[in-house]
């Protein structure tokens, strides 16, 4: 949920402090990409109006939740076994056409297309697979090709034969078509408006060109997409030269969270998300990791026929000891940009915990260029239009130390019908060593 929702659920003084984190984190991720206003993977984090904010903060009214640090290491009246769970589907939260597919304003295609994490790894990846064919040969597909037709025109000024660019957006197909006139490539790219499950191509293509991969890799309908292109829109869709990316994964790790921790209930009710994740800018240190990150979900689109979108998987995360104490430094700085009295406290009682369990996605463009969401394999923050995603688990902060076991089952359901949103759940327990 966008912190602007959050925000109107709370009192004045306490949205004080969710605008000054929501504003900072938004800073940082957008800084370096040349944005005219602040924006995030897929929009999904509404522009916020930002109230004036007095440097001392208001006192919270939980003032028991920096005393909670004492009792750490104290965790026999603690129960052995915490469950956590959530649920949610692949619009929620987002953009959406007809609550059915996920749809993007001109801001974020704006944030995807200056991604230096992405853009130029794409092209690179682009450019290899022309020169790695007789020139002007190659029949390309550039399925959602956005506004600006980026990949598109990429191929076309490298020697592609012609491209086919399929955009199912209306809006976002017409601003294409008046983008490759005027960059004069109207006579080698032919812009195709509709869902590609829709269209037949006058010719297959080579190779297909396809950034439909969300902040959980496959809520964009990449799994269906690509199924169908599979089946009747590529020569060789066996092959994995065929496809770029190759590969999509999404990576999982249990997480701390600010923001839950310093508004426990009754000063808002974190069940009132029902199942929604929280979405993360790139560099948002509110979220921490507390354990080393899982492959979560992994499509090969050359195989996707045989191997299938849906995937139930269980994992047993171990918390970091070593991970946890650095948490608590992060989470110091956190608290005290907002200058709460509480700053040392809230940033142990943080550290030690989890909030649910963090997801982003990790594109494998071809055998040697990857793009990474979060720094790999480690699950750093870096530079990112696409966001962490972290589904809040629990009412309430579960209390973690090192060596406490995380066990989860992640169970994904991606249908091969690109209207029908993929779905999310997962279920477990913490337990305590």
């Amino acid at each position: 949920r966008s912190f602007n929702s959050i925000t109107m659920m709370m009192s004045t003084s306490r949205a004080l402090l969710i605008s000054f984190l929501a504003y900072a984190s938004i800073y940082s991720c957008s800084h370096g990409f040349s944005l005219e206003k602040p924006t995030s993977r897929r929009a999904a984090l509404e522009t916020l109006t930002i109230t004036p904010f007095v440097t001392t903060f208001l006192p919270s009214p939980q003032d028991d939740v920096a005393h909670a640090a004492d009792d750490i290491d104290s965790s026999s009246s603690l129960p052995k076994t915490t469950p956590i769970s959530a649920q949610w589907n692949a619009i929620d939260g987002l953009n959406s056409e007809d609550k059915k597919i996920v749809s993007f304003d001109k801001s974020a295609y704006q944030a995807m297309m200056r991604d230096q994490s992405r853009t130029p790894l794409f092209e690179q990846a682009i450019v290899n697979r022309l020169k790695a064919a007789e020139p002007d040969s190659q029949i390309v597909l550039d399925l959602g090709t956005g506004p600006f037709a980026l990949f598109a025109v990429i191929a076309a000024k490298n020697g592609a034969k012609h491209v086919y660019a399929i955009e199912a957006s209306k809006e976002a197909a017409a601003t294409a078509r008046e983008t490759i006139e005027k960059l004069g490539y109207g006579d080698k790219i032919t812009i195709l408006e509709g869902f590609s499950t829709d269209i037949t191509l006058p010719e297959k293509a080579d190779f297909a060109v396809a950034e439909i991969v969300g902040s959980v890799a496959s809520e964009e309908g990449a799994y269906a997409t690509i199924y169908d292109a599979h089946k009747r829109l590529l020569k060789s869709p066996n092959e994995a030269s065929s496809w770029i990316p190759s590969r999509i994964q999404t990576y999982a790790a249990p997480a701390s969270y600010t923001l839950q921790n310093l508004f426990l209930p009754p000063a808002f009710d974190w069940t009132k998300l029902q199942g929604e994740p929280v979405r993360f800018n790139c560099r948002d240190e509110g979220l921490q990791l507390v354990s080393n990150p899982v492959l979560i979900e992994d499509i090969s689109f050359a195989d996707i026929i045989t191997k299938g979108g849906s995937q139930q998987k269980q994992v047993t995360f171990t918390v970091d000891g070593e991970r946890v104490e650095k948490n608590k430094a992060a989470f110091l700085e956190e608290f005290k940009r907002g200058n709460p009295r509480e700053a040392e406290g809230l940033s142990v009682t943080t550290a030690n915990s989890i909030s649910g369990i963090a997801l982003w996605p990790r594109l494998l463009l071809d055998d040697n260029v990857e793009v990474n969401s979060r720094h790999f394999p480690d699950g750093g923050h870096q530079k990112s239009h696409w966001q962490t995603v972290l589904p809040i688990m629990s009412e309430i902060p579960v209390p973690v130390k090192g060596g406490d076991e995380v066990s989860v089952t992640f169970d994904f359901t991606v249908p091969t019908e690109v209207t029908t949103p993929s779905s999310y759940k997962i279920s477990g327990s913490v337990v305590r060593s």
